[in-house]
């Protein structure tokens, strides 16, 4: 069920949308588990920088907007996977074009400053496959 974390309504769909993925991470946690389920350990280590908790909160509001299921396993020692719901798949697919936006407009910019010598190319080379999260290809 979707939880409203913002008094008042969404002016429109858009504004909707972002109250969901709002936050440095849940773009990038929805990436990593675009791939594969993941345990807790497996996302953290997958998103150098995260912090635990806040690893854990927005897990939990991914969770209750229905976007990510938790999965516990009956086991000892205690084992539980996060994996992407069906809206949360849909979303994923709707953050597709966004991706191809930033690549095309933020990773291509930088692609074209490495090919004039421009500082803030950070020595990204025209032919270099440039991932998301650094560490990925």
């Amino acid at each position: 069920m979707a939880t409203v974390r913002r008094p008042g309504g969404y002016v429109c769909g858009i504004d909707a949308a972002m109250d969901v993925i709002g936050g440095k991470w849940k773009v990038l946690i929805l990436w990593a588990l675009d791939e594969r389920p993941h345990r807790f350990g497996e996302l953290r280590r997958e998103l150098p920088g995260v912090t635990e908790k806040v690893l854990a909160s927005h897990l939990r509001e991914l969770e209750a907007d229905g976007i990510v299921h938790r999965e516990e396993y009956d086991e000892v020692p205690p084992r539980v996977e996060y994996s992407l719901t069906p809206k949360g798949e849909s979303l994923n697919a709707a953050l597709e074009p966004l991706g191809a936006w930033g690549r095309e407009n933020v990773l291509g910019d930088a692609r074209r400053g490495a090919r004039d010598g421009s500082a803030p190319a950070r020595q990204v080379r025209v032919d270099d496959d440039v991932p998301l999260v650094p560490g990925r290809a």
